[in-house]
């Protein structure tokens, strides 16, 4: 599911600032898991995308309910295989097309792809060595099936940097160095971001003694960090730009990043958990991305997808079960959309 990272807070002013019209050039998402045995259906959930003007949302594997429910919805789509698929698109050509044409090709003339993620959090980990190979194998089926809007590229946790404080230090795992050029290279050719999971709520939780709320909720008035001729007044900024440094690091400094998850707990972790955090978080977040780059990437507005539609309660510990805009009932936990 997630990484480890940060927290939030409400007012009234930010209460007000409309989120509608997202296609107004913000380039944010929310994430729809299906972790839940009491969640609504694919109609009604995709129904409320459209009802809360959310224009991307990204699913961890292509369900075909969800696709059939996505057909003519004008949402844009993120989706993925499963992890475990992902070893035989490395060395199959066949094994990618099959995927590619199972998942993608019979929905292709009325759902827009955008990005097709070959790996959630696999690196670094065992199946990590097999990305850039599955990457090059669906883009080649990608390509064979005549579909051009969508491209490949990876989504990593906060673990795949062996270094991240300060940000000008972070570098990736020499472990996983040689996976990241080839990853990179690919992505720069297709001009694809590497997508990133950011949870500031983890980093804080674990170490409220040396990580304020107000630096994880970007609540800081002064600057947290200096950082060479960086001020980091979030942590966010600060762990998005540690992904930036390690690329450059790897000579793809032009290889952009773009967040595939971040998001706030309402409940599992009191008092770091609270509606009132994850208003403040998310909220400040929308404001902050939509508005901003990070201090290395000033003028790029990067594009985000927020941690996630729904409470699901399967999910593995109560913290994981309540990072959700909505209950299953679809009702809101907070008002937000």
């Amino acid at each position: 599911m997630v990484p480890k990272f940060a927290q939030l807070f409400v007012s009234t002013l930010l209460l007000l600032t409309p989120l509608l019209s997202l296609a107004d050039g913000r380039d944010i998402g929310v994430c729809y898991g299906l972790n839940g045995d009491n969640l609504p259906s694919p109609n009604e959930v995709i129904n409320l995308y459209k009802r809360c003007q959310i224009d991307n949302i990204r699913i961890y594997q292509p369900y075909p309910e969800v696709l059939e429910a996505l057909r003519g919805s004008g949402i844009s789509v993120t989706i993925g295989p499963r992890n475990e698929d992902i070893a035989s698109f490395a060395t199959s050509q066949d094994a990618a097309n099959d995927w590619v044409n199972t998942n993608i090709v019979p929905y292709a003339d009325d759902i827009l792809f955008r990005l097709i993620t070959i790996g959630n959090e696999v690196i670094p980990g065992p199946l990590g060595s097999n990305v850039p190979a599955a990457m090059n194998n669906i883009r080649n089926a990608l390509a064979s099936a005549g579909i051009t809007s969508a491209k490949v590229t990876t989504v990593l946790p906060g673990t795949a940097l062996a270094t991240s404080y300060p940000p000008s230090a972070g570098a990736f795992g020499s472990d996983i160095t040689e996976t990241m050029t080839g990853i990179a290279a690919i992505l720069a050719q297709q001009d694809t971001p590497l997508l990133i999971n950011v949870y500031p709520y983890f980093a804080y939780s674990s170490d409220p003694s040396h990580i304020s709320a107000q630096y994880a909720m970007f609540t800081s008035t002064a600057p947290v960090v200096i950082d060479g001729s960086f001020q980091y007044f979030n942590l966010f900024d600060a762990m998005v730009d540690a992904f930036n440094a390690a690329l450059e690091k790897i000579n793809f400094g032009n290889v952009k990043v773009a967040v595939a998850e971040t998001g706030w707990p309402t409940a599992g972790n009191e008092p770091y958990t609270s509606v009132a955090n994850a208003q403040t978080y998310n909220r400040n977040l929308l404001n902050h991305v939509t508005q901003n780059g990070t201090p290395r990437r000033p003028d790029y507005i990067m594009p985000t997808f927020f941690f996630e539609m729904f409470n699901e309660d399967l999910k593995g510990n109560v913290v994981e079960q309540n990072f959700g805009f909505f209950y299953p009932s679809m009702q809101p936990v907070y008002p937000f959309w």
